[in-house]
């Protein structure tokens, strides 16, 4: 019986190794593509609510004192959060993660994140904008929503899905928030495709993940 030649054994090594580490760096890298689009065709993205539930139309100011509307997030992948600027409990945590999502996909123009307040009256234009540049925000990427409160939590309810307050008289602001620490994945139709926790930067990860699936969405 003729021996294996080491170097022919050495190869064979090599190359298993390679093909495990460039599995590992397709599963586990933001931004690549052929993992993903092989894993959206086996396993796509689910979509939440009633048959038919598409976001519904609305009108906030961001950061800068612009109207924004369905218009100008029309065609974009985006996510969404609902947190206050005075907020000392989880909004840090949140928005330390949104952040991340942020810093992921900076300068690109297909993904935008949405932060509405929960805290209309207090969160002013100008305490938006204060609170964008903690992270150096870029106003036409991440856009930061105050506006009528009831529109505002109709918003969550009625298009993201999530509960901004059990009531929208409630006056405590930390009873209203204490439900929302969700953050909810917008596909370029208006469909709600993901909820993910944002104090939990696991979920974080994989919401990170999710956005670079949708992006191989036709």
């Amino acid at each position: 019986m003729k021996s294996i030649p080491v170097a022919r054994i050495l190869l064979l090594f090599f190359i298993i190794f390679t093909l495990i580490f460039m599995s590992y760096y397709l599963y586990n890298t933001p931004g690549t593509n052929v993992y993903n689009a092989i894993h959206h065709k086996s396993n796509p993205l689910p979509i939440l609510g009633n048959p038919g539930h598409h976001t519904r139309p609305f009108s906030f100011i961001n950061q800068e004192g612009q109207t924004i509307t369905e218009k100008e997030v029309e065609g974009k992948i985006r996510v969404v959060e609902y947190f206050f600027t005075t907020c000392k409990g989880i909004c840090p945590k949140m928005n330390e993660q949104m952040s991340r999502v942020y810093q992921a996909y900076k300068g690109d123009t297909s993904i935008l994140i949405l932060s509405h307040t929960v805290d209309p009256y207090k969160d002013t234009v100008n305490a938006m904008k204060q609170y964008s540049l903690r992270f150096e925000a870029d106003p036409k990427q991440w856009i930061f929503l105050t506006g009528d409160k009831k529109a505002l939590y109709d918003a969550a309810r009625y298009s993201y899905l999530v509960t901004a307050a059990e009531d929208t008289a409630v006056v405590n602001i930390e009873d209203d928030f204490i439900h929302t620490d969700r953050f909810v994945l917008i596909d370029r139709k208006g469909l709600v495709r993901g909820q993910y926790s944002g104090t939990d930067s696991l979920k974080v990860n994989q919401l990170i993940k999710d956005i670079e699936l949708l992006k191989s969405e036709e």
